[in-house]
């Protein structure tokens, strides 16, 4: 905890800044050269300060360039004395986002690298292999700092696997979200060394799924490195992650000691495994991983996963194929009951899904989104009871009206094999498509079908018995289970993020989906119990009055979204760029020029809730896109703009303009934005590996950033075009962003962040937009 402390008092560790240039720097080799004194014989510590400058291209975003110049990364190795031939990597960053003191993301990963550090060079046993720590010093610019490491340092080439420490949320356990490619030898590593193991391959394909509007440096060593690895993450609590608040206090000493304990016992194994030295011939597909309730992780390759679930799958509809065709008389009759109950279980779900988007696009419409964001429980008291309630009502009156004069034991175990032939088809598709997500479906298959062969007897016996209840739910146990842990773990990592994910997704929708999406997993072998029950006259009244209840006090209101409780904050998301603009025409002559307050809300509500405290900051303040002008003449830091559908420009009662600015003089962090006109196109440029990579919307979007002493940016893009054109043949922009220095905050931008309340993260800073034509 000690290095911890040491690090976030150092303050906002922005790229360029002399906090993250020198002081977090001078810092971390000062504890370095500590610990070199301390170690024994048996390792040779060396350690190098890299101030890389490189260029590559990413699709993260909507595709977008970066360059950087003269960053920072203290690397360290620790060998055997007899030297090694080969390393694994372990990976923090040490930089943070501007404003805030970066605790959880990434200092306390940084601190953990430090001890464990420590702990091996003070081992008497050598290692087999080296072990390369990287305090990388520029990942929050969008993984730089891990590109110039892994293009460019000499000790890259000996690196055959990596770990890389970050963070989603503010302490908790550390999640195992991204392993490989296709090195399953590495998760058999972290499930036998790890001591407090938690992992998912769930995890890890919704986030490479791109749902998740972040990246880390697991991308960098995996596309530029072609080295495997795992990602690690803390996730709980994201409501406070990249903000003020992401203080080392909040993190716990459990939380420390763990990571500490796991990452420690894994880099140990991996430093003195074999397969290390070998590790492109273990390369063979991918692996299926999960852990139970955070005691083991299971973990298999993914083509025994796939033989297993067709297995099963076939059990299953071998199964349903013999009681629907059996006996042969009745067959035509079975396949038309059991084809009914399988469309009305459809029926049932599509239903479902309608009513409660409708409800939650009401919630949208009406200003009310984001009530849950503070008090989870409103968000299941709406929304699952309204799931939960259209699922019981749609068989209820499917039980009266069309099933009226049916043997309610029949129905109940028709509708049993109904919900295990959809589970069984899923299974199948899943797995065709190569997910190995697909071993959630195996356990609602496999669990199941094993439950009803061994109760068959008592499905037919006459109501829903003591005996039948309890041997059912037993058998129900395990998927049930697991399913609750890990939608929890999902609702864990996913709810914080619906305050950050920009103004165009309407969360209640996306939070509304997950939850009919657990409401009909969990109900699927439960709608039987449906037609076995005399009444859900009882139920469904409760559940009615739950919803009814709930959304009353969500329209009034009463459920503020978010919350500056000391302990426990969730604040709003609030960006403030205080503007200067000049637009200039094809001769140079400066044709507009203007400077105000450019706000942005972080979620789905915008500013509304900000302007009964501010009511200059107002509807009528919105900004119209400047259509000729790249990115709508507006200073984007990152080509987000497609996130955003509302944006605000505030003019102040005076003009703020920071030092004139050009690639020679300008801030450590800059956007140059390209636009060709209407016949002109960008063949090529010196960026990236050449080819030009264009942003959503068409526009390029270069990321430009420095550390000290950068040298001036040189760089030349090459243009083709049919004709000459008389309003030329392309416009550029750049944009400069003074995120540290005299220049951050003008005394406009002071005055009007501190009328902001305290349930707000306002983070604030200076720019300019400058656009040319060319």
């Amino acid at each position: 905890r000690g290095y911890l402390d040491n690090i976030t008092a150092i303050g906002p560790r922005t790229v360029g800044s002399p906090e993250n240039e020198v002081l977090a720097v001078n810092y971390l080799l000062e504890q370095i050269r500590a610990i070199e004194i301390e170690s024994t014989d048996a390792h040779k510590i060396f350690v190098d300060v890299q101030r890389p400058t490189g260029s590559f291209s990413i699709d993260f975003l909507g595709g977008f360039t970066s360059y950087y110049a003269n960053i920072t990364n203290v690397v360290v190795k620790l060998e055997p004395r007899n030297g090694a031939e080969h390393a694994i990597l372990s990976n923090c960053h040490f930089d943070s986002v501007p404003n805030t003191p970066g605790a959880s993301d990434d200092a306390v990963s940084c601190s953990v690298m430090l001890e464990i550090l420590y702990t091996l060079s003070k081992s008497s046993e050598p290692l087999q292999h080296a072990v390369i720590f990287l305090f990388n010093g520029a990942e929050e610019n969008i993984l730089q700092a891990s590109h110039g490491f892994i293009t460019q340092h000499e000790w890259a080439k000996s690196i055959r696997a990596f770990i890389n420490l970050e963070a989603a949320g503010v302490g908790g356990k550390e999640l195992v979200f991204q392993t490989g490619p296709e090195n399953p030898w590495l998760v058999q590593a972290y499930v036998f060394a790890a001591k407090h193991p938690f992992a998912s391959v769930v995890a890890q394909e919704i986030f490479q799924s791109g749902i998740i509007p972040a990246d880390t440096d697991f991308r960098i060593y995996r596309d530029f490195g072609n080295v495997p690895g795992i990602d690690l993450a803390f996730i709980e609590n994201g409501y406070i992650y990249h903000t003020e608040y992401d203080t080392s206090d909040r993190i716990s000493t459990d939380s420390i000691q763990r990571a500490g304990d796991n990452i420690l016992a894994v880099l140990k194994y991996l430093a003195t495994s074999d397969k290390l030295a070998k590790s492109f011939e273990y390369r063979h597909g991918n692996v299926v991983f999960f852990d139970i309730l955070g005691l083991f992780v299971l973990a298999y390759p993914a083509r025994v996963g796939t033989i297993m679930n067709y297995i099963i799958a076939a059990i299953a509809f071998l199964y349903l194929s013999k009681k629907v065709l059996q006996p042969k008389n009745r067959a035509i009759n079975n396949l038309k009951k059991f084809s009914t109950a399988f469309g009305l279980i459809l029926l049932s779900w599509i239903s479902t899904l309608v009513t409660v988007f409708i409800v939650a696009v009401f919630i949208s419409l009406i200003g009310r989104s984001l009530s849950w964001y503070t008090y989870f429980y409103v968000s299941v008291f709406l929304y699952g009871t309204a799931a939960a309630a259209k699922l019981i009502l749609v068989h209820t009156l499917a039980k009266k009206f069309y099933y009226k004069n049916m043997n309610d034991q029949y129905l109940g175990d028709v509708f049993f094999d109904a919900s295990l032939m959809i589970w069984s088809v899923a299974l199948a598709m899943i797995t065709q498509m190569g997910l190995c997500s697909a071993f959630i479906c195996t356990l609602w298959v496999a669990f199941p079908l094993l439950t009803k062969l061994m109760i068959h007897k008592e499905f037919r016996q006459k109501g829903a018995t003591v005996k039948f209840v309890v041997m059912y739910m037993l058998g129900m146990f395990v998927p049930y289970l697991y399913m609750m842990y890990l939608s929890w773990t999902v609702f864990e990592m996913f709810t914080p993020i619906m305050g950050r994910s920009g103004s165009e997704i309407p969360p209640d929708i996306v939070l509304a989906g997950f939850i009919v999406a657990i409401t009909v997993m969990l109900s699927s072998y439960f709608i039987n119990f449906i037609y076995l029950v005399k009444s859900t006259k009882t139920t469904l009244i409760t559940l009615t009055t739950v919803f009814v209840v709930t959304l009353i006090l969500v329209c009034s209101g009463i459920f503020f979204p978010y919350s500056s409780d000391a302990a426990n904050p969730k604040p709003k998301r609030v960006f403030l760029q205080h503007t200067s603009r000049r637009f200039h025409d094809l001769d140079g002559n400066l044709i507009k020029s203007d400077s105000g307050i450019w706000i942005n809300g972080f979620d789905y509500n915008g500013i509304s809730h900000i302007t009964p405290h501010v009511p200059e900051i107002n509807d009528t303040i919105r900004t119209p896109c400047e259509e000729w002008a790249p990115f709508c003449g507006l200073p984007w830091i990152l080509p987000v703009h497609f996130m955003f559908r509302l944006v605000y420009f505030f003019p102040p009662s005076a003009v703020h303009s920071p030092r004139y600015i050009s690639l020679s003089t300008g801030p450590s962090h800059m956007s140059l934005y390209i636009r060709p006109h209407k016949g002109s196109a960008l063949s090529a440029w010196s960026l990236g590996d050449g080819t030009p990579v264009a942003s959503t919307g068409g526009d390029y979007f270069v990321f430009y950033s420095h550390g000290l002493q950068a040298t001036p940016w040189h760089f030349w893009i090459e243009l083709t075009a049919s004709e000459k054109h008389s309003d030329g043949m392309v416009s550029l922009a750049l944009a400069a962003h003074y995120f540290f220095g005299e220049d951050q905050k003008s005394p406009q931008l002071y005055a009007l962040l501190e009328r902001f309340p305290n349930w707000t993260f306002s983070s604030g800073w200076s720019c300019t937009y400058d656009l040319f034509v060319f």
